[in-house]
């Protein structure tokens, strides 16, 4: 019995150290924000900054960002196709995102008390992501609260330890299972969308091979989620462009997170491909501002969905799409890349909103501008 013993306390500790090795490679925070990031926030806000000030006016006033907000969850199930509390899901993954943003740069302790009761409500009941959409309710609002997670976890939120192996348990546990694989069958959009939430995870973890596994998926992938597979040239034509331009936009929004996670984990992901995600980005921007631009007959990898032709569907509605502010900070500021285009549509829609029934992060001016 002792010799069992000891052999499994051996065991034991060498999972925990192979486990520490792979993890000591991680920046934390590290998927939206560095902490050099949100000092950069908080010191643009106290010091009521352009355009730090309008930004945070619209993140502060939105309802779901509010420290008094009436939590909606948590229940054993969400789904999407057909919705099962798909709502209470949704808005509470936005809120638990906004209060531990609200925290992160107000430093106002009932902000964090509230992504926390959120979290924990969630992760104390959900038991089963279901429905023919699963892999967006997943990929979507799983997101966001992993982002916020991870903000309230490197921030001396007052989280518990016990409550946040519960929160990692269902990340990996419910969440994880339904987007790591993707979307081999859908748009881009769908494979995207799980695609950073398996980063965000990996990053809130530590997994080092989850990380590795999904950024080879951005370079080599088999479906849309891959980067030459969604913006299928240099000229920026999107996988989605033929479609119409709301989910293109939504694409972008989700490869641009992507980038981000990358960045802040020392990957330049937004420079691949001869910087192909700056060329998705200009080329549509240029065509929902009203000019003209190239188009080739393209048929995605699923074999189903063939366009001859740009759409017009929603061309031009940025209000619902307030995606630019992230790449025009990393492109325009961080590297000193014009991207005129992109700053057209700052200047017309600056500050970002919300994204579309939380579809995306949004608030795009208080979280990412300099």
């Amino acid at each position: 019995m002792k010799l069992l013993q000891l052999i499994l306390l051996f065991l034991l500790s060498a999972t925990a150290v192979s486990r520490a090795e792979d993890r000591r490679n991680f920046v934390h925070p590290g998927i939206l924000h560095r902490h050099e990031d949100l000092q950069r926030i908080r010191n643009g806000v106290m010091k009521a900054l352009p355009p730090y000030r309008e930004g945070f006016e619209v993140l502060k006033n939105h309802p779901q960002s509010a420290n008094d907000y009436k939590v909606e969850g948590g229940f054993a199930e969400t789904g999407r196709k057909p919705g099962v509390r798909k709502s209470e899901h949704e808005i509470d993954a936005n809120a638990a995102y906004q209060n531990a943003m609200m925290w992160a740069i107000t430093g106002d302790q009932p902000h964090a008390e509230k992504a926390i009761e959120i979290l924990n409500a969630w992760s104390s009941d959900l038991k089963r992501i279901t429905g023919k959409d699963a892999i967006l309710c997943a990929g979507i609002s799983g997101f966001k609260f992993v982002a916020a997670a991870e903000i309230l976890r490197h921030t001396d939120s007052g989280w518990s330890e016990m409550e946040i192996a519960r929160a990692e348990n269902m990340f990996t546990e419910i969440y994880y299972p339904v987007c790591k694989d993707m979307a081999d069958f859908a748009n881009g959009n769908w494979a995207l969308a799980a695609l950073q939430t398996v980063m965000a995870i990996a990053v809130f973890t530590d997994d080092q091979a989850m990380f590795d596994r999904a950024v080879e998926w951005f370079h080599n992938g088999k479906d849309n989620a891959r980067l030459t597979h969604y913006v299928i040239n240099q000229a920026g034509q999107c996988q989605e462009s033929g479609r119409d331009q709301q989910h293109t936009m939504l694409g972008l929004a989700y490869l641009s997170v992507i980038a981000e996670i990358g960045w802040n984990q020392g990957l330049d992901l937004y420079g691949a491909e001869d910087n192909r995600i700056l060329a998705g980005f200009e080329y549509t921007a240029s065509h929902n501002l009203g000019n003209d631009v190239p188009f080739q007959e393209t048929t995605d990898t699923t074999g189903k969905y063939h366009h001859t032709s740009i759409s017009p569907e929603g061309r031009g509605d940025f209000i619902h799409r307030p995606i630019f502010e992230m790449v025009f900070s990393h492109y325009k500021h961080r590297k000193g890349i014009d991207c005129p285009f992109i700053e057209q549509v700052i200047r017309k829609t600056r500050p970002e909103g919300p994204g579309f029934k939380g579809d995306h992060i949004g608030f795009g001016t208080i979280l990412f501008a300099r």
